[in-house]
């Protein structure tokens, strides 16, 4: 093990995830240095090594995000016209769509978004702005009163490397920096007493926290067999029902999130010939789980190309429930890392030796894990997908009856004049390691306060991803990609604008002169910070 002399840089972002990446962005384009630490090979986080298409508001393609991440989503098209032999009808299409999946406008495989963020990012590589360590972890973080002045990084072989910087940005996956600056942070689920909130628990229950899921992508070689290993714990979780499931939890019947009710969704590996129009304010998508997360449609290609469509399994299914990544022991986060992976593994082997066919018959052993899609040896995400992290005890706080449809009505959400950007999403929560069941409230379009990334102590850093201040429920639909990068992004803003004015974060958001100098940039930085007129669903 070695360690660093040190490394100074005027923004730290520890985390290189959606936000993380958003945040960097753009504090270089205000012509700051900047260091991004990431624990995985690949930056960008949901969109990248965890494999998650975006999850997205029905208005995307119009209205509802910043400039940033539209250019993102115009780059994540512009690589599949450019490097595939699309048919000349999808290339035609002004909102290719390059897997036809049904959970968004643009299901697209992990490593198109990677090469599209590494491009965006690769100006300021060349001209030295930016660093970028990979494969590092938050260790350690020293602290001078409300202020951190040096987080330590470590590599998987332990290498440590010190960073200074005059603002730290937590963008992790689970604000990790926040226990390593004794942060004032909440996890789980907070009391009603608390929050007000008109579904939250009488008493506050911190371990009860949204499952995770470790996603895998596969495609189907019919005629072959590509079945895996019996995995080691396929005997308990082929028998492991939860008490809120009607049935098994490897089986293709889960409870409709909306509902509850018992839902039987199909699986057949199969092409779909005719437009698929994403818009789950109309239709979840979920019923056909080959289509709801299809991330490589082999019919926008040219015949020939491809032998298989490619889906994504991020289903109810591999939700895992037994215990939270957060509040617990090390020993105890990494036996739940490896459980989530052995029941990703068993729903894979029943879907290829248990799972009923059409025709009578069980099992599609033509299912193939697709590794290098997901760039790991086993074929698993390369990270798992986490819903839920901690959350700064912020300035403000976003609760449910902030932007409750039932509460709000047609006032609609609550309008904060600290408005740092927008976002839409039902409050969608998953079955959660406390025996909760879905939790689902439809939500009217919302805003990003600023007090919400701001903690209530300290003074340089700011929260940049799923840790600002909302609750266990109001993350529920705060915690999607558009939200997660416009969060970043108002974050890199904000560290930058401080530094080049002199000021601390509070400032700026106490001072209406102030803010209205820092909003202004924002919007013509191609932020929007309200919504036009549209309703909830």
């Amino acid at each position: 093990m070695s360690t660093d002399a040190g490394l100074r840089t005027d923004i730290l972002i520890v985390g290189g995830g959606v936000g993380g990446v958003a945040a960097a962005l753009a504090a270089l384009r205000r012509g700051r240095s900047v260091i991004v630490t990431e624990e995985y090979d690949w930056l960008g986080g949901q969109l990248t090594s965890q494999a998650v298409p975006p999850d997205e508001h029905p208005w995307i393609e119009q209205f509802g995000c910043t400039r940033s991440y539209r250019a993102f989503r115009a780059g994540v098209r512009d690589y599949y016209r450019t490097w595939y032999p699309l048919t000349a009808a999808a290339r035609r299409q002004a909102e290719l769509n390059p897997g036809l999946g049904r959970v968004s406008r643009l299901c697209h495989e992990p490593r198109a978004a990677l090469a599209v963020m590494e491009g965006m990012l690769a100006p300021y590589r060349s001209a030295g702005t930016l660093r970028v360590l990979t494969g590092y972890r938050a260790v350690s973080a020293n602290v001078d009163g409300d202020r951190i002045t040096a987080v330590t990084v470590a590599s998987r072989s332990g290498d440590e490397v010190t960073i200074e910087a005059p603002f730290v940005l937590d963008g992790t996956e689970l604000g990790d920096l926040l226990p390593l600056a004794d942060v004032e942070h909440v996890i789980g689920f907070e009391s009603s007493a608390d929050t007000g909130e008109p579904s939250a628990p009488a008493e506050a229950q911190p371990l009860n926290q949204q499952a995770f899921s470790w996603v895998f992508a596969v495609e189907h070689l019919d005629g072959e067999d590509h079945t895996i290993d019996r995995p080691d714990q396929y005997g308990f979780w082929r028998d492991y029902e939860p008490e809120i499931w009607p049935d098994r939890l490897l089986s293709l019947t889960a409870p409709d999130p909306r509902t509850l009710e018992p839902l039987t969704r199909t699986f057949v590996p199969h092409a779909h010939a005719g437009p698929i129009v994403a818009d789950q304010s109309a239709d979840p998508g979920d019923r056909d789980l080959w289509l709801f997360r299809r991330i490589f449609s082999r019919e926008q290609y040219e015949p020939g190309f491809a032998a298989s469509d490619i889906t994504v399994v991020n289903w109810p299914m591999i939700d895992y429930l037994p215990g939270p990544l957060v509040g617990v022991s090390d020993s105890e986060r990494d036996k739940h890392l490896d459980g989530a992976r052995q029941l990703s593994f068993s729903m894979l082997y029943w879907l290829q030796t248990e799972a009923p066919r059409p025709d009578g018959g069980t099992g599609w052993p033509g299912l193939r894990l697709r590794p290098e899609v997901m760039g790991t040896a086993d074929g698993l995400a390369m990270a798992p997908y986490i819903r839920e992290s901690r959350r700064i005890r912020a300035q403000t706080t976003v609760v449910e009856q902030d932007l409750s449809l039932t509460v709000r009505g047609e006032a609609g959400a609550v309008h904060y004049p600290d408005s740092v950007g927008v976002g839409m999403y039902r409050i969608d929560l998953h079955p959660s390691t406390g025996g909760d069941n879905y939790l689902d409230v439809p939500s009217s379009p919302f805003q990003i306060p600023l007090g919400a990334l701001l903690p209530i102590r300290m003074r340089n850093l700011l929260a940049a991803g799923k840790n600002i201040g909302t609750t266990h429920i109001t993350n529920g639909c705060y915690r999607l990609h558009p939200v997660e990068w416009n969060i970043g992004e108002a974050a890199g803003a904000l560290a930058a604008h401080c530094l080049a004015n002199s000021l601390a974060p509070e400032q700026v958001r106490s001072d209406a002169a102030r803010l209205e100098t820092f909003q202004s940039e924002l919007v013509a930085d191609g932020f929007e910070l309200a919504w036009p007129e549209v309703k909830g669903y």
